[in-house]
């Protein structure tokens, strides 16, 4: 399989398997950027009427490539997906469409450089050369879009960073202390000192790290003036108070869902265990998705952390008890 020509790789194998995600994954960001078409404001129209242009082309050259012509339809896992980020730009209007954007052109230049290290040479080549360009043109464009009306993606994903960091550190302690203590009440008031403590800390953590980075800043730009360099454009910085408040507010909504069961009336680990679980699945699909990460292998590994946070903690807090002869 010499010829670079559409055709060239007729689905077969692994080839087969490459064919039909990448035909897919055009086909959904197609649909999608059909979709925002019928919901966006008009000062968006342009960039998605190219954006869907270059898909159309896009999904008809992988088809015909590799001979997948009759693959026309998302498959289930794809038609949810794409309900579910249609309904959250419904929901949350131009500054959710322009991060959905960002998101999706991420994932996509890292999809097709990490399949270019492996297509040198191969028939594959030539047409990812020109799709990988037009994608980083959809970057740039989607990336440098009107900032007025685009919310900070690092905001956002500081928003699910301190949920998932409240929801595991705190299902460890909900576990730990069920481990040592038994008692749902002691648990209780426990993980409610724990978990505001952990908000305070990251607030205070977040605060300090926005404030010296400020000061770095300010610090390079006026050693540019005073040697008479140019000053890159920089995004502004979030002020220290108002980043602190976020981490520490979204860290204290994620400690909140392991605790939540025990308000309720469990009497075990387990509940705030599985509550958890099911809410880091969801903040795990949407930070892999607004950072451009594998979405399953985010999942797992999330999952995992969590498992291994709660099953070591109960362990520490029955050695404890068993020790210290701590009354249960």
């Amino acid at each position: 399989m010499q010829s670079g020509e559409p055709g060239a790789l007729a689905a077969s194998g692994s080839d087969a398997r490459l064919g039909r995600r990448l035909v897919l994954d055009e086909i959904f960001d197609l649909s999608l950027y059909r979709s925002l078409l019928m919901v966006a404001p008009v000062g968006l129209h342009r960039m998605l009427e190219a954006l869907i242009s270059d898909e159309t082309r896009h999904v008809a050259f992988w088809q015909k490539f590799f001979g997948l012509e009759h693959v026309t339809r998302l498959d289930v896992g794809r038609r949810l997906r794409l309900g579910l980020i249609i309904a959250a730009c419904r929901l949350f209007g131009a500054s959710a469409i322009h991060l959905v954007l960002e998101a999706i052109e991420v994932y996509g230049v890292r999809k097709y450089l990490a399949i270019w290290e492996t297509a040198k040479g191969t028939p594959l080549e030539p047409g990812l050369r020109g799709i990988l360009r037009d994608e980083f043109e959809h970057e740039d464009a989607v990336v440098t879009g009107d900032d007025e009306r685009r919310i900070n993606p690092e905001r956002v994903r500081n928003i699910f960073l301190g949920l998932n960091d409240g929801l595991v550190e705190i299902v460890g302690a909900v576990s730990g202390f069920f481990g040592a203590f038994g008692d749902p009440a002691t648990v209780l008031i426990a993980g409610s000192t724990t978990a505001v403590a952990g908000a305070l800390s990251m607030a205070a953590g977040a605060f300090v790290a926005t404030s010296s980075e400020s000061e770095v800043r300010t610090t390079e730009l006026a050693r540019r003036r005073f040697l008479g360099e140019a000053a890159a454009a920089q995004e502004a910085l979030e002020s220290p108070l108002a980043a602190g408040s976020l981490v520490g507010v979204s860290y204290l909504a994620g400690a909140l869902v392991p605790m939540l069961p025990i308000v309720l009336g469990a009497r075990g680990a387990m509940a705030s265990v599985l509550g958890a679980g099911v809410v880091i699945i969801a903040v795990s699909m949407i930070l892999a998705f607004l950072s451009g990460m594998n979405i399953r292998r985010r999942v797992i590994m999330n999952l995992v952390v969590l498992a291994t946070a709660a099953a070591i903690s109960y362990g520490i807090g029955l050695a404890a008890n068993a020790i210290w002869g701590i009354p249960a």
